[in-house]
């Protein structure tokens, strides 16, 4: 698919062309690529939130035309209610579709112990640290059990041992229902680490994928861990090999940019 946006000169931008991507069910796919690349546009169009210029988004074989069904998205902000308590925010997903409010709770409960917060069931958001609210979106996603998280740059605003922590608490929940995953990243040794597939994409304008790289490093992975096994170094060489170019061509184009704005 292709993805443009109008602009204020009348010139459409070109985000994307001639994307072709695959994820089968269950997989967990990481998307890299330079700042600017159109990541963040690709799971919006998988969410039913943009729509494609030309070409077309399938989920599940379905071609996406509102917002999709049975899709988690987490956010690189917090997408939990500031007005409610942990608790109710788990539980709000499963009560809008309808289910009772008995259910819910209970519901919500197993996913607040499976997450590491039980205790913190009647707190706010603003009392939670930043890995905790990060638990309570995990928790709001995978309690309605998607067949498909879209998931952009999730842990970016955590510290580097937070982080890695809250890698190997997401990759441990992923593997109870096992959904497909897109996950956006900047940051390559988050992607191996994670998935099992890294996909390199293009720079910017009309970014496009340039590579596909299996990651056959063995699960179950503990993400602190993980990184000094050979085959991490070796994949990751391999894969920055390709993903370098890109960055450097995204780099040049916004010191033009930059220089153009000065002159």
């Amino acid at each position: 698919m292709t993805k443009r946006f109008a602009t204020d000169g009348g010139v459409p931008y070109t985000a994307l062309r001639d994307l072709d991507l695959e994820v089968s069910p269950g997989e967990f796919c990481a998307v890299v690529g330079p700042t600017g690349c159109g990541k963040s546009t690709s799971l919006t169009l998988v969410a039913g939130l943009e729509r494609p210029s030309a070409g077309s988004v399938l989920v599940h074989g379905q071609e996406v035309s509102g917002i999709t069904p049975g899709v988690g998205f987490m956010f690189q902000t917090d997408a939990i209610l500031p007005w409610k308590t942990v608790l109710d925010n788990v539980s709000a997903g499963p009560r809008f579709r309808g289910t009772p409010k008995r259910q819910a709770l209970d519901d919500a409960r197993d996913w607040i112990r499976r997450v590491g917060l039980t205790g913190f069931e009647d707190r706010y958001p603003h009392q939670l640290s930043g890995g905790m609210r990060k638990r309570v979106a995990l928790a709001q996603n995978l309690i309605t059990e998607p067949r498909v998280i879209l998931m952009d740059e999730p842990f970016s605003a955590l510290d580097v041992q937070t982080r890695a922590k809250m890698s190997t608490e997401l990759l441990t929940l992923w593997d109870l229902t096992r959904p497909a995953v897109v996950f956006v990243t900047h940051d390559l040794e988050e992607a191996i680490a994670l998935a099992d597939t890294v996909v390199v994409l293009t720079a910017g304008p009309a970014a496009t994928v340039k590579a596909r790289f299996p990651i056959d490093l063995p699960r179950p992975r503990v993400v602190q861990e993980i990184r000094f096994d050979p085959r991490f170094v070796d994949l990751y060489q391999r894969i920055w090999e390709a993903l370098r170019a890109e960055v450097d061509v995204a780099y040049t184009q916004s010191t033009r940019l930059d220089g153009k704005k000065a002159s």
